[in-house]
């Protein structure tokens, strides 16, 4: 009986919708991890770096001598010989080979420089998808948040409009307001309501959007665990683009461009190689005629099974071949100044960036400033004019007018608060320092 009570309630919790389990409470830096733990792209580069450390063993591995195991098999018809047969039906040989390369033009040093390029070219690459990833958790995150703030804030505007609709309403009963006081009011919030709707609505998409960060189901409700923003003035003097992925990307392009001249040049130079091995054979015969002691003709075969030990030396010098190998070396020089250009041309353009990225986040701060002393103001002019519309000081639309000022207010200061954390992260991004 108590099985059968567990497996129900097992049952009745798996059906629960997920919009009625727990939210996912979720910090900044946890939002980060699972990102991070998610990425395509990210999981994308892990197996490009694998695939370079693989391409830097197979380049290591021109070093060393190779063995090679050949067999084959014939079927050759007799061959006349000065007067005897030789029968290769069902010959074969069999045999193993060792080389080792002497000298082939600075070729395999040269690959394994490339090798190793490439391979730090790919970490680079991680670094920069990685903090890409960074950024767009963060981007979502701190969206999320804005909006949901906002969807708070209209929930408190609309409270406040609800407060003064009940005011209102029996003010005009006792026939201390108008009519068009009423429906003044009952239109302000019909506009507080419909703001309101955006605001649900545009929670909702952010809430999606973090989940595709996040690579949670879609139906997962989240919880932001930060909930109090600190911000301190901006650190920018250090704007120095040297750590950036995608410079030091430029200067490894730049090296493998250098690294190509030499392996064409590689082309047009000597190459040495020593090989030693041992090849056997078998089922070769020889049949002929020869005479005996007494001068009788008798006819005679002989089978020949036997193995040969083999050492080579081999030299390939490039003699003439149309200038190619000159002009391959020039092309590849002009691949080198093509190189530096971009690195000329993207290093100007990233130092663009990273200035924009300071200028943003120092401007943000002074917004936020600006913002938090606008809110205050008008959570100060606010409380005056309510005080004083009940004391009929003040008139419905004063009182109306603060209202709005202070959701502008508010609003304003959860953009700048919200941005500042986008344009801090950004900031980090460029410079290379996102970790």
């Amino acid at each position: 009986m108590r099985k059968t009570i567990l497996s129900c309630l097992i049952i009745l919790l798996g059906s629960v919708p997920a919009s009625a389990q727990a939210p996912l409470s979720l910090s900044q830096q946890a939002c980060r991890e699972m990102a991070v733990q998610h990425s395509e792209d990210l999981k994308q580069a892990d197996n490009a770096v694998r695939q370079a450390e693989m391409d830097k063993s197979i380049a290591f591995a021109a070093y060393l001598p190779q063995l090679d195991a050949t067999g084959t098999g014939a079927y050759v018809g007799d061959i006349d010989m000065m007067g005897m047969e030789l029968q290769m039906r069902g010959m074969y040989m069999a045999g193993i080979a060792l080389t080792q390369p002497i000298y082939t033009g600075g070729r395999i040093r040269t690959g394994n420089r490339l090798a190793r390029i490439g391979r730090e070219s790919q970490q680079e690459n991680r670094r920069k998808t990685r903090m890409q990833v960074l950024a767009d958790a963060d981007r979502a995150y701190w969206n999320y948040i804005a909006v949901t703030w906002k969807v708070r804030m209209l929930d408190a505007y609309k409270a406040q409009m609800d407060t003064l609709l009940r005011q209102v309403e029996n003010s005009r009963a006792a026939g201390m307001a108008t009519d068009n006081d009423l429906l003044r009011i009952r239109t302000r919030r019909s506009d507080i309501h419909y703001q309101w709707q955006k605001a649900k609505n545009g929670a909702n998409l952010c809430r999606l959007a973090l989940c595709n960060v996040l690579g949670c189901p879609l139906e997962t409700q989240i919880a932001p665990t930060d909930t109090i923003i600190s911000v301190s003035p901006a650190a920018t003097s250090d704007a120095d683009i040297s750590l950036r992925p995608e410079v030091r990307l430029l200067h490894k392009q730049v090296e493998a461009a250098e690294e190509q001249v030499k392996m064409a040049r590689a082309d047009i130079l000597p190459t040495v190689g020593l090989s030693a091995g041992y090849i056997y054979y078998g089922n070769v015969k020889m049949k002929g005629m020869t005479q005996d002691a007494q001068g009788n003709a008798v006819s005679f075969t002989q089978k020949f099974d036997d193995g040969l030990p083999m050492l080579m030396a081999s030299v390939s010098i490039p003699l003439f071949r149309w200038g190619s190998g000159l002009k391959k070396i020039k092309k590849a020089k002009l691949d080198v100044e093509n190189a530096r250009l971009d690195l000329q041309k993207n290093t100007r353009l990233l130092s663009i960036e990273t200035t924009q990225a300071a200028q943003n986040l120092e401007d943000s701060y002074l917004l936020i400033e600006t913002a938090q002393s606008g809110a205050q103001e008008a959570d100060d002019n606010l409380r005056i004019l309510r005080d004083r519309y009940l004391n009929g000081m003040a008139t419905l639309t004063d009182l109306l007018d603060a209202q709005s000022q202070w959701q502008q207010a508010q609003s304003n200061l959860i953009d700048a608060q919200t941005q500042h954390k986008i344009y801090e992260t950004e900031y980090l991004r460029v410079t290379g320092r996102l970790e």
